[in-house]
């Protein structure tokens, strides 16, 4: 109860915020462009109305998970952190099938199949991205120098990297 009234305080505090910046975008009237300014709004007041009625109208408490399932789930977001600034540096199939990969081993943890399911997705995703829906901008791999990985790895640190 009280996790949902502090969850939809930090999100109708986020709604006023983005409805702040959303009443800042010009707009001419005249010439029919208020899309620019009314979508963000409309996005806005939506989440306002639902971060008040989380707020108002709690769910009884939740059973939180346990303790490893925290750490599973920290793990799991490191390993999508690393991938996404991995992308650049070393292309799609390697970082995709080591994610993948790390990610099937948790839900499932054997390492054969996670192997297959780490290449095999990734080998997938690539050729459903590059051949089928014609994205022309995937590259399959990229050997980096070691100063390009140096700089991937050091946007993951707030305020050192992140170009």
């Amino acid at each position: 109860m009280a996790s949902d009234r502090i969850f939809g305080l930090v999100a109708l505090i986020t709604a006023v915020a983005y409805l702040a910046a959303a009443t800042q975008i010009q707009t001419n009237l005249f010439s029919g462009e208020y899309l620019p300014k009314l979508f963000p709004m409309l996005i806005g007041g939506v989440a306002a109305i639902c971060a008040l009625f989380m707020m108002f109208r709690p769910d009884p408490e939740p059973d939180w998970p346990a303790a490893g399932s925290w750490i599973n789930m920290g793990l799991a977001v490191i390993v999508l952190a690393i991938y996404a600034v991995m992308l650049k540096p070393l292309g799609f199939i390697l970082p995709t099938a080591i994610a993948a990969g790390i990610l099937s081993y948790q839900i499932s943890p054997r390492p054969g199949p996670a192997a297959i399911a780490g290449i095999g997705l990734s080998l997938g995703l690539f050729v459903l991205f590059k051949f089928g829906l014609k994205l022309g901008n995937i590259v399959a791999y990229r050997i980096p120098t070691p100063a390009q990985l140096g700089d991937a790895f050091l946007q993951l640190i707030p305020f050192v990297g992140g170009h």
